[in-house]
């Protein structure tokens, strides 16, 4: 099972008014699993970002200006997505954009690429916060809290960094695990990186502690507690 955390930067909060999207940021699952096959693309909008949006996301007209415009990436966005199962906080918005994007693409390039479920379906992970926490927040850095998922380094938002977070909130939101399923820890890098691809580092290798021998006698004692407390025994001692 593929699946791809998503979340875009935009230079403000409506489409309707223009407004475009300048980052990208997938972040690949398979099988529940990190893989580190990521997407990361900057992307010039043409035009500039409202002060609101800039200050969310920090990416200024000049960062963006030397990046590609849309429809140069569209494709590789496209095959990049295709087949998956796209994991969105708040879907509606994102998509809202991304469609956008495709439409205004079909007409430059003469070629119909269509909507963004036309190669994908779509999980919005807002949608299971609220069912699974009504009447609480859930934004990111609230659901970050609330599952323990590490967000210190978000000074500004970021599409890639985002996405980061939210696929350890969601396979904590939906019952896995989060640590476990990483070999390396999630991308840090500031949102002034002019790298197209972040780096992701790897982790400190895990210290072991042993058990020492006052512990072991007290875990085997309360295996023998358990045992002689059930007729079918203690299953841990089967």
């Amino acid at each position: 099972m593929r699946q791809l955390v998503l979340d875009t930067e935009t230079t403000g909060r409506e489409h309707s008014e223009g407004n475009r999207v300048i980052e990208i940021g997938c972040v690949e699952l398979v099988n529940r699993r990190l893989t580190f096959n990521n997407f990361q693309r900057y992307i010039n909008p043409e035009r500039a970002s409202e002060a609101g949006a800039l200050a969310v996301h920090g990416l200024t007209d000049e960062f963006l200006r030397d990046y590609p415009i849309f429809k140069v990436i569209v494709e590789e966005f496209i095959e990049f997505i295709r087949g998956a199962e796209l994991i969105i906080h708040n879907a509606e918005f994102d998509l809202g954009f991304l469609n956008m994007e495709l439409a205004l693409a079909s007409k430059i390039l003469g070629k119909k690429f269509g909507k963004i479920t036309d190669y994908c379906t779509v999980i919005d992970t807002l949608a299971i916060a609220r069912q699974l926490h009504p009447g609480q927040r859930n934004s990111l850095d609230a659901l970050c809290k609330r599952y323990n998922v590490d967000n210190a380094h978000r000074n500004l938002h970021g599409a890639l960094l985002d996405a980061e977070l939210l696929a350890l909130v969601y396979l904590a939101m939906t019952g896995g695990q989060t640590t476990l399923f990483a070999e390396e820890s999630a991308s840090t890098t500031s949102q002034a990186n002019t790298q197209q691809h972040r780096s992701v580092t790897k982790t400190a290798p895990l210290k072991i502690i042993q058990a020492t021998a006052a512990e072991l006698a007290e875990h085997e004692a309360r295996l023998a507690a358990i045992a002689k407390a059930n007729k079918e025994g203690c299953v841990w001692n089967k």
